[in-house]
């Protein structure tokens, strides 16, 4: 059984990776553990980071927060929900798609995976609000990374190139991010029974009109379909907006406002993925949001059960065919899938990130290199030197 490195302070971190290198050891990065199931099985010693647990600074007034990586998420927004403010990337706890509690999440591990929920289409990505960070190389080198100000225009943006890496490139130590005011009005307006094509064109059409819409999902699963619209802000703007929405579906698409439970209920259905949690491998697929509907096309008639977020521009799906067919399927769209949750022997042979092109895996290549020259964070997790079936 492999160790489990629990440092509590930076100076520890770096003289556990230095001694990882020296060994030629691997290291896995480790927060909470919600997505310890997210690729292939490894078998590396652990660098747990919870050591690293506390809100650092928060400014509401500046609109940024500081905290260390190790920084349970629920902590941060309930800490931020104080203020009426949010994190507006609207991240979540993956513990339970993959069947666990959720809590586990940190903020570390939200932003090595690049986590963004339902706002992502009107909000931006994780990597859009990571004002900057402080982390430790594979070569057991700290650095700082972006700066404590809203505005950076100095130096390389490693902030972008960071969030998203899942922790092939540098282990956070602790994060800035932006944070912003809650809208203090949300609602939700549903269209029923809709078809994939026309919930992609209704979710389309109010998202191109001055509605300001922050989330927009499909749900065909259950009893009936769904289609979604959420708004948010103050509350006149949000009921001038919501006749706006109402008035643009005439006369193709009825919608009719939610209750608030109902909403609720709704959009944590979308973001726990309940309709499609049948126990299959779980896969999600980014495309532009013209190319969800050829992606159900290809893939419904196969046996996937799937749901639309992001307007479209997200897919996820339920499906336990051959992940060449739903691969194939996402690329003809002009996107990619991600392997998210399967068994160990389909994650122990295919990679959970799509292949990228010759060009691309040579420059994501260089990038790591530079970062990790010794492969201290190359733990085998995205199969990394190994013939791959997908």
């Amino acid at each position: 059984m492999q160790p489990i490195l629990s440092p509590a302070t930076q100076g520890d971190v770096i003289d556990a990776i230095r001694d990882a290198a020296d060994k030629g050891a691997r290291l896995e990065i480790r927060g909470g553990g919600s997505k310890a199931d997210f690729g292939a099985p490894v078998d590396a010693a652990v660098l747990d980071m919870s050591g690293f647990g506390a809100v650092i600074d928060y400014d509401p007034a500046e609109l940024v927060l500081t905290a260390g990586a190790g920084t349970r998420l629920s902590e941060i927004e309930a800490l931020v929900a104080s203020e009426n403010q949010m994190l507006a990337f609207e991240p979540f706890d993956h513990g339970p798609i993959y069947g666990r509690p959720a809590g586990a999440a940190t903020i570390g591990g939200v932003v090595a995976a690049g986590v963004a929920g339902s706002r992502r289409v009107s909000g931006g990505g994780a990597r859009d609000h990571l004002l900057g960070f402080k982390a430790v190389s594979g070569r057991g080198e700290a650095f700082v990374a972006g700066a404590k100000v809203v505005k950076n225009v100095t130096g390389y943006d490693l902030p972008k190139i960071a969030a998203g890496s899942w922790g092939r490139l540098a282990a956070f130590t602790e994060v800035t991010l932006k944070v912003l005011p809650r809208g203090r009005t949300q609602t939700t307006l549903f269209a029923h029974n809709l078809t994939p094509e026309q919930a992609h064109a209704l979710m389309a059409r109010a998202m191109a009109s001055q509605a300001d819409v922050s989330a927009a999902a499909h749900v065909p699963a259950g009893q009936e379909s769904l289609t979604a619209i959420r708004l948010e802000g103050f509350g006149p703007s949000v009921v001038a907006r919501t006749g706006m929405l109402v008035a643009l579906g005439e006369p193709d698409f009825q919608l009719f406002e939610a209750d608030e439970y109902k909403a609720k209920s709704f959009w944590t259905l979308v973001r726990d993925l309940t309709p499609i949690a049948d126990g299959r491998p779980l896969w999600r697929v980014n495309v532009p949001p013209s190319g969800g509907c050829a992606v159900v096309a290809a893939l419904e008639p196969l046996g996937a059960a799937w749901l639309f977020d992001w307007a479209g521009g997200l897919v996820w799906l339920s499906f336990d065919g051959d992940p060449r067919l739903l691969r194939d399927a996402a690329q003809a769209a002009g996107g990619h899938a991600t392997l998210v949750r399967a068994p160990a022997d389909l994650r122990a042979r295919v990679c959970a990130l799509h292949p990228p092109s010759g060009g691309v895996a040579a420059l994501e290549a260089r990038v790591r290199r530079a970062f990790d020259p010794s492969g201290v964070f190359e733990t085998g997790r995205f199969l990394e030197g190994q013939p791959r079936a997908d």
